[in-house]
């Protein structure tokens, strides 16, 4: 198929194929994928002229432009805003669908349905439950991954499934235990496995030798470089909601100069015309 050009006129069922098509090839191949993750149109239309090859969804960054806290986004806002960014671009899109709305209508597999028909590439499935606040028991947490690739797989060419063990996230700092939870989630049918917030080469390497699947990372300014991550074999690198709080924090501190001091200094690090002609010039 023809490269798709920003903006061209293609059918989008048929972008959504290359897209899907173009994802996984990514995740076939040796070498590692930089993914940073937008949190709307701009930003991912902005990112899109920087080389990467694909986006991410970020939970978080989506939720704060809503005005809302991460984990409060309905399924109905997500998958609006998945059908925005995956139009914005050429590029294949992740999604951060959380723990993928089992308690919705129609559960996991409809969460996965719709997105996927919104445009994803690709989506993500955690075992977080921010309503408990407890990492979920390990075996309901594969069972839907298990109903994630099954609606995963209906789509041709299918999503690529990731599943995600949280536990650093949130303080658990048992690695065996993360470990045992990747490899039932690829059992369970992810193509690829994630583990946020690990910090050193020891754990991610750990992490790599032994779920036999791609492996994402979260970058973090505490964890290794993307050129160390891919000396451990690590096949995807993305943000989270990183990029978004790097932008909110740039805009809190401008607002905070311009109500206190009353100077505008901040501008210096404003958007160049050069950048804002490539993103959003026609």
């Amino acid at each position: 198929m023809p490269e798709v050009k920003m903006g061209a006129l293609v059918p989008e069922v048929a972008m959504s194929a290359e897209h899907r098509r173009r994802f996984a090839e990514l995740h076939a191949r040796d070498e590692l994928v930089v993914m940073p993750n937008p949190w709307d149109a701009g930003s991912a239309r902005l990112l899109a002229t920087l080389g990467f090859e694909a986006l991410a969804t970020t939970s978080a960054g989506f939720a704060w432009s809503l005005g809302k806290l991460d984990g409060e986004v309905t399924r109905g806002e997500l998958v609006a805003h998945v059908q925005s960014l995956a139009t914005a671009t050429e590029l294949p899109l992740n999604v951060d669908s959380e723990r993928c709305f089992p308690d919705d209508a129609g559960g996991v597999g409809q969460t996965v349905r719709l997105l996927g028909e919104a445009g994803a590439a690709g989506c993500s499935i955690e075992d977080w439950n921010p309503v408990t606040g407890r990492i979920e028991d390990v075996s309901l947490a594969a069972e839907r991954v298990a109903d994630a690739a099954e609606a995963a797989r209906a789509f041709d060419p299918p999503l690529v499934l990731t599943g995600r063990a949280e536990n650093h996230l949130h303080g658990v700092d048992d690695l065996d235990d993360t470990v045992a939870r990747l490899i039932a989630y690829r059992d369970a049918g992810a193509d690829c496995v994630y583990a946020p917030a690990l910090t050193t080469a020891e754990q991610i390497a750990a992490v790599v030798q032994a779920v036999g699947v791609p492996v994402n990372v979260l970058a973090l300014p505490v964890g290794p470089s993307v050129p160390e991550l891919a000396k451990l074999g690590v096949r995807r690198v993305s943000t989270g909601g990183l990029l978004a709080a790097t932008a909110y924090g740039a805009l809190a501190a401008a607002a905070r100069e311009l109500s206190g001091e009353g100077t505008s200094t901040y501008a210096a690090g404003r958007l160049s015309e050069e950048d804002k002609q490539a993103a959003f010039g026609t």
